[in-house]
């Protein structure tokens, strides 16, 4: 890394927080002057050096480490970024091409937050082009444009829109009598307490019958989340969604498993989406990792289950359904979780695909104990996630339903 002149320095630094800003890292004018003081502490001797001391003050997050290194590399003019990409280029022209490892994809929020902005310039009324009458009947708005859009490939404000979509969307759970009662004029039950009392006060003679019935409250909703390597793509974006769920009602318990089960609950009640993640990715140290859905599963069942799958409990498993331990113990924890609450419902990416096969051992076994195998990679599967609460489960396997869930049907 050659040296600078101060004043540059100082320029260029600003320069490429902007940048990092674009790309959607929140860093803010204090963040600035923090890596300001810190490249005057470590010197410029030594590019990781340089880089290890902006990486400590400008990232705060897992997930951004990986925009940061991209945007570092090219921002910073790597001498080997040019081979990299000579190397690129005679590969498509049939080249021959040396071997140095995994070539890195440039991120696209990268790409876009580097490019720099034109200036827009009005144009007078000569020059402007003639009226052009299109058609547009058939054409999509960006709306809805963006809601069959997949996760992965959204750019930085793509994400930022979809996350504030998510911020508006429920889960329309259908309320489920509990075995509490209150009085009601027409209920469906005789109240004799409440009509003794009143027959007493008027002194014997005839009083009204009092009636009541069940209090109808929306049945408990637990979130099993994948993860895993496979899933990072979409779990991120998801944990929007269940944030705005966790907001919206009360009785939503969300677990995290990778190669372990990891209860994120009490983070996902924090009203700051922002504060909560980065609470989340504190406490959750296998990201990004291998999985083990069995194992996870067994420990939910053990720990939770009979404490929260109470009460017609429904449950969302997010997951690609890739186990590392190719459905070992898988079949019984299923089961068990099936019998335990009143539906399963599996969301799973690979959906997305329309020749998607259960190939994997570990779908095919987790798939006759679920009530609704969804897709869930854009906006739209989760706008089809709620219709999907509102129908009669499919599954046929199911046991008997309590007292309390048989008033529903």
């Amino acid at each position: 890394m050659t040296r600078s002149e101060p004043g540059l320095l100082a320029e260029n630094l600003i320069h490429f927080a902007r940048v990092l800003r674009r790309a959607g890292l929140p860093i803010g004018p204090a963040k600035v002057i923090d890596a300001l003081q810190a490249v005057q502490a470590v010197g410029l001797e030594r590019r990781d050096d340089f880089s290890y001391a902006l990486s400590a003050v400008l990232v705060n997050r897992r997930e951004h480490q990986f925009i940061f290194d991209q945007a570092f590399e090219i921002f910073w003019r790597d001498p080997n970024r040019l081979e990299h990409l000579l190397n690129e280029l005679l590969q498509q022209i049939g080249g021959l091409r040396r071997f140095d490892g995994p070539s890195k994809k440039i991120a696209e929020r990268v790409a876009q937050a580097l490019l720099p902005k034109a200036p827009f310039a009005p144009r007078s009324s000569e020059q402007l082009p003639p009226d052009i009458q299109f058609d547009t009947r058939l054409t999509f708005s960006a709306r809805e444009v963006l809601q069959h859009k997949d996760f992965a490939s959204m750019t930085s404000e793509e994400l930022d829109e979809a996350k504030t979509v998510m911020r508006n969307l429920r889960l329309p759970l259908p309320m489920l009598p509990s075995r509490r009662l209150h009085a009601r004029p027409r209920g469906g039950q005789v109240d004799l307490r409440n009509t003794m009392k009143q027959m007493v006060k008027q002194a014997g003679s005839v009083a009204l019958l009092r009636r009541r019935s069940p209090y109808l409250r929306h049945p408990p909703l637990v979130v099993l989340c994948d993860i895993s390597g496979s899933m990072d793509s979409y779990t991120r974006m998801l944990l929007h969604f269940v944030h705005a769920i966790t907001s919206d009602r009360d009785r939503v318990h969300t677990f995290l498993f990778g190669t372990r089960l990891t209860d994120i609950t009490r983070h996902l009640r924090h009203r700051d989406v922002d504060v909560a993640l980065a609470k989340i990715s504190a406490a959750v140290a296998d990201w990004a990792g291998g999985t083990r859905i069995g194992q996870c599963l067994k420990e939910f069942n053990l720990r939770w289950a009979r404490r929260l799958l109470g009460q017609g409990a429904v449950v969302l498993l997010i997951s690609d359904g890739l186990d590392s331990d190719a459905g070992e113990g898988l079949k019984e924890e299923m089961e068990r979780l099936g019998k335990s609450c009143r539906r399963v419902i599996w969301l799973n990416p690979l959906l997305r695909y329309e020749k998607f096969e259960a190939r994997p051992a570990g779908i095919r076994v987790m798939l006759p104990y679920v009530d609704d195998f969804l897709p869930v990679h854009n906006l739209q599967s989760l706008t089809e996630l709620g219709r999907a609460l509102t129908a009669r489960p499919t599954r046929t396997d199911k046991p008997p339903l309590s007292v309390s869930q048989s008033i529903v049907g």
